[in-house]
């Protein structure tokens, strides 16, 4: 019997999103309804939840399109249908969709940049998925230049069998691993990870696969701060100190400063920012550039806006901060910034799963919940839990994985 239906996660109010039925997917553009012959229609495995769905969801960033609209942007699928043109993605396939939707053709794909598609990015305020009317929190989805964009686990019982882990390389760790990387993280580095949500542990955990040899990761939820140490990292509680330097040197028993640091926070940062222009981020990246050694590097992975209407200032509404730039120009700072091209590093970490070299999930405590527990979901990560939840529309995950949430939770070690 041919599938007819869909349900969605969809924004409705800020604050509350809810499970919605919409359309069945078809290959067609979703304005103008011309014909997707290049594109796939994937039945969602899985999807996770993003900090950036939550500032969507907060009504701190200016919506691209008016309410409701339908979130996700971390697919995980299986092809049902592919359109005349696609050669290479064929159904039954199980793939990961990177966040960001690029055409593969125009130059800035061809050098790599798909975060700046020159032929899809101008149509949207982003070319994402849950900022373009294809949302991924769904039952089902349809995806444009399939042969391009998805990447095909080579194994398709494995990749069922590793799901939770394959679902978190749409987005979250490969983010956290372009953080590192642009940080200049490798052998015998000394880290800061600013921030313990899901990016910040995923960044955390990239900087051990680089070869770190302590990674701090501060916040001021101790909770997190309790599944950083889990793999590892050094937690810093922000709410018992401002003096992360100091931190530093007693723990490494030097004078010297980290080699590289990661803000895996971004404009939402929140619990401290008197200084500069009262802005809790600009205290954050002044921060940094203070804990940096001269010559280090800092990468802003966290996600800046310029339209924060929930900003104090209207300075940080435009995103503009009172960073201390004498600082980080005085002791010659390489600061690195922008949003991940996810097909950069999906491939090379999707190996890591095949050869059992890592568990993604476990480092971040991915936690799969039914669709219609979006809702709930949605707001345990607004309340700050130390979890990573992937929605499991068809339940596909629960019954292949015997990993249960409280053994997710007590995951320990490095690998």
């Amino acid at each position: 019997m041919a599938v007819t239906a869909n349900r969605c996660v969809v924004y409705v109010a800020p604050g509350k999103v809810e499970v919605q039925g919409w359309d069945y997917p078809r290959l067609e553009t979703p304005i103008g309804g011309r014909r997707l012959e290049h594109g796939a229609i994937l039945k969602v495995l899985a999807s996770g939840i993003c900090g950036g769905d939550l500032n969507l969801v907060r009504g701190r960033k200016r919506p691209a399109l008016p309410a409701p609209y339908r979130l996700g942007h971390e697919v995980t699928g299986e092809v049902l249908e592919v359109g005349r043109d696609v050669e290479i993605i064929k159904p039954a396939d199980i793939v990961s969709v990177p966040f960001v939707i690029a055409c593969g053709r125009c130059n800035k794909c061809k050098e790599g940049y798909t975060a700046h598609c020159e032929y899809i990015g101008p149509d949207h305020a982003q070319p994402d998925y849950g900022y373009s009317l294809l949302g991924g929190q769904a039952e089902y989805i349809a995806v444009p230049y399939a042969d391009f964009n998805l990447l095909r686990y080579p194994h398709q019982d494995e990749a069922l069998d590793k799901l939770l882990d394959f679902a978190l390389l749409a987005d979250l760790f490969p983010t956290g691993y372009h953080g590192a990387l642009s940080a200049g993280v490798t052998t015998g580095s000394r880290a800061f990870v600013a921030g313990a949500g899901p990016v910040g542990l995923a960044c955390a955990s990239a900087c051990f696969l680089l070869g770190a040899a302590v990674v701090f990761v501060g916040d001021f939820n101790r909770e997190r701060l309790r599944q950083a140490a889990s793999f590892g990292c050094v937690p810093v509680d922000l709410g018992q100190t401002d003096d992360i330097r100091s931190m530093v040197h007693a723990t490494t028993r030097t004078t010297s400063d980290v080699d590289a640091a990661i803000d895996c926070v971004g404009f939402a940062a929140q619990g401290h920012g008197r200084e500069a222009d009262g802005s809790a981020a600009a205290t954050l990246l002044n921060s940094l550039i203070e804990v940096v050694r001269p010559a280090g590097r800092v990468a802003i992975l966290g996600e800046y806006i310029a339209d924060d209407l929930g900003a104090r200032t209207a300075s940080a509404r435009r995103g503009r901060f009172g960073l201390d730039l004498a600082a980080t120009w005085a002791k010659s700072h390489v600061v690195v910034t922008g949003r991940c091209p996810v097909m950069r590093y999906n491939g090379r970490l999707m190996r890591l799963l095949q050869h059992d070299r890592i568990s993604f999930a476990r480092h971040v405590n991915a936690i799969p919940v039914p669709l219609e527990q979006a809702a709930e979901a949605y707001r345990k990560m607004e309340e700050g839990v130390a979890a990573k939840y992937v929605l499991d529309p068809h339940g596909v995950i629960a019954s292949r994985q015997s990993m249960a949430p409280a053994t997710v939770a007590r995951g320990a070690g490095r690998s």
